[in-house]
C-alpha cells in the first residue's frame, strides 16, 4: 500500500485519548486540548506531551518546568473542544470556561477537578521534533477516580466513556460508541452561555 503523505496525513493516528493538559508560572496558568502525548517509560514513570512554540502553554511549562496531563470523560468533550479553540493569552480558560480544578498534589500546577485520571509532571528533557517539542516529565503525582477504575487498575469504560479525538475537531465518546463533532468555536460559545 502506498499513498502520498498529503490527504490523510496523520489522522490514522486517531483516535487517542483527548487530554487537556494544564500548566502554571506564576500567577498565569492554562488549559490546552492535547492530542499528542505517550508514556515514554514505566520504570521510572516519564510522560511526555508534543506542543507548539507557538503556545501558550508552552511558554508556561518552559518557565515552570511542570505541567499536569488530565484525561476527560466523554461528558466533557465540549469543553476539550472549547479549550481547543482559544488562546489563554486572550482568555482565562478556568474562568471563562468554568473549569472546576483542584491544586496539584505535588507541583504548582491546577489540576481539572472532573478528569477521571490526571498525572503531575516534572520536566526531565525536551526533545526538538519538527514544528512541535516533547515535553518528557518525570510522574510525580497521580489523581483518579476510584469509580473510572476496577480493582485490577482497568479503566471501567461504561463508567468513563473517555473522550478520544478522531483529527479534524471530531470526537468519539467510548463506551457509548457514539462520535460527534465538536467545533473549536464552542469555546466562544461556552462563554456566552456562562455570561447569560
Amino acid at each position: 500500500m502506498t499513498k502520498c503523505a498529503e490527504g490523510l496525513g496523520l489522522y490514522g493516528y486517531y483516535p487517542t485519548p483527548a487530554t487537556i493538559v494544564t500548566s502554571k508560572s506564576g500567577d498565569r496558568e492554562n488549559a490546552m486540548a492535547v492530542a499528542w502525548h505517550a508514556v515514554f517509560s514505566l520504570n521510572p514513570p516519564t510522560y511526555g506531551v508534543s506542543i507548539s512554540p507557538k503556545r501558550f502553554t508552552y511558554e508556561l511549562i518552559r518557565e515552570s518546568r511542570a505541567f499536569a496531563v488530565n484525561f476527560m470523560p466523554g461528558k466533557e468533550a465540549e469543553l476539550v473542544a472549547a479549550v481547543g479553540g482559544c488562546s489563554g493569552r486572550d482568555v482565562d480558560k478556568f474562568k471563562e470556561l468554568g473549569i472546576r480544578k483542584v491544586k496539584g498534589l505535588v507541583l504548582d500546577v491546577p489540576v481539572i477537578e472532573t478528569a477521571y485520571f490526571a498525572i503531575e509532571c516534572e520536566i526531565g528533557m525536551k526533545i526538538s521534533s519538527g514544528d512541535h517539542d516533547w515535553f518528557v516529565g518525570n510522574v510525580v503525582a497521580t489523581h483518579w477516580s476510584d469509580e473510572a477504575f476496577d480493582d485490577e487498575g482497568l479503566l471501567r469504560l461504561a463508567k468513563v466513556s473517555p473522550t478520544m479525538y478522531l483529527g479534524s475537531d471530531n470526537y468519539l465518546i467510548i463506551g457509548k460508541g457514539r462520535r460527534s463533532h465538536h467545533d473549536r468555536k464552542a469555546c466562544v460559545v461556552m462563554r456566552k452561555r456562562k455570561v447569560k
